[in-house]
């Protein structure tokens, strides 16, 4: 729940550090310069001189909580993980017991013919049979 409040809050801080930037006036005028002209929305409603210092107060206190909120989602991120061994995990469980196999139990191993099922227990039965009728023969 807080790691998810963390994330928003950043979010949120770097939209606001994107729009403090970029409202700014550079030297050669700036992106501010392109939308109104000479001034841009920030001067014309406060005065150049304070929406200058208002800018770039606002610039580097949301880069500073920045990079605050980022090292502390970091370090957030990386505790909820617990390193832990191949051989810690193999020796704290034992290996489950199996019965053993039982010899032909209708296994194949590869490239073997498969095993031919065990004889049934009752005989079956003939099957039965009808003498055949004699087939004339033509006479020399």
């Amino acid at each position: 729940m807080l790691y998810t409040f963390l994330i928003i809050l950043l979010i949120l801080d770097s939209l606001v550090l994107v729009v403090a930037i970029l409202l700014q006036s550079g030297k050669g005028g700036g992106l501010a310069a392109s939308f109104g002209g000479a001034t841009s929305a920030a001067d014309s409603l406060i005065g150049t001189r304070q929406a200058g210092n208002l800018l770039t107060r606002a610039s580097w206190w949301c880069g500073g909580i920045f990079l605050f909120l980022a090292f502390v989602l970091q370090i957030a991120s990386t505790r909820t993980r617990v390193p832990a061994s191949v051989l810690d995990k193999s020796l704290s469980t034992p290996a489950p017991v199996t019965a053993p196999a039982t010899p032909n139990a209708g296994t194949a191993v590869p490239l073997e013919a498969a095993p031919k099922s065990a004889a049934p227990t009752t005989p079956a039965a003939p099957p039965p049979t009808t003498p055949a009728p004699k087939a004339t023969q033509p006479k020399p």
